[in-house]
């Protein structure tokens, strides 16, 4: 087990970097946001897809700062018209409809996820990596409904717009801390 403060934080060391080495990580980010948003499952009002896999792994890889403005970029992507959310949908009314809680909640849950990797929570331990993606997708799931609590009251926003989503959570949670393990190995294994 490495004990070294730098392993225990995020994987990747993005707040020593030039300033130009985060913008690129910033736009390697919201490349791959943009790519997990085309695997999905249509469901309505909310579909299925591996956004949330992607918003907790990209807190957990830059850290609580650049995981959130990573996200952020993405959403203004978004917003600009570029097809970037599930399915390529794109434009700035999906910020007011159904699915806009779960958008606003994306650079909450980086932003948490990337604050307890920080706080060791990542890949060298992959169990509260486990419980950190977890937390960000429930952050996701629980500002989701709250919204669209408003427009379709608050049993039906848990029917359609949480209980589908149980499940897979818990296995992009499960997927993304064993993603983070693997990456901490990789690295351990490279400086030795």
């Amino acid at each position: 087990m490495v004990t070294d403060k730098s392993a225990a934080s995020t994987l990747i060391h993005l707040r020593d970097k030039p300033l130009l080495w985060q913008a690129a990580a910033v736009f390697a980010g919201t490349v791959f946001l943009a790519a997990a948003s085309y695997v999905e499952v249509p469901l309505v009002p909310v579909p299925v897809n591996l956004q949330t896999l992607a918003v907790t792994l990209v807190g957990a890889l830059y850290g609580w700062r650049l995981g959130a403005l990573t996200v952020l970029a993405w959403l203004a992507e978004a917003a600009m018209g570029m097809p970037v959310l599930s399915g390529g949908a794109a434009g700035a009314h999906h910020f007011v409809g159904p699915t806009a809680g779960y958008l606003f909640a994306f650079p909450l849950a980086a932003a948490l996820t990337g604050w307890l990797a920080e706080q060791g929570w990542s890949g060298q331990r992959p169990v509260l990596a486990f419980v950190s993606m977890i937390l960000g997708n429930a952050v996701c799931l629980a500002l989701g409904a709250m919204w669209l609590a408003v427009s379709i009251g608050p049993n039906d926003a848990f029917t359609s717009g949480v209980f589908p989503f149980l499940v897979g959570g818990l296995l992009k949670s499960a997927l993304g801390a064993a993603l983070l393990y693997a990456l901490f190995r990789r690295k351990i294994q490279k400086s030795q």
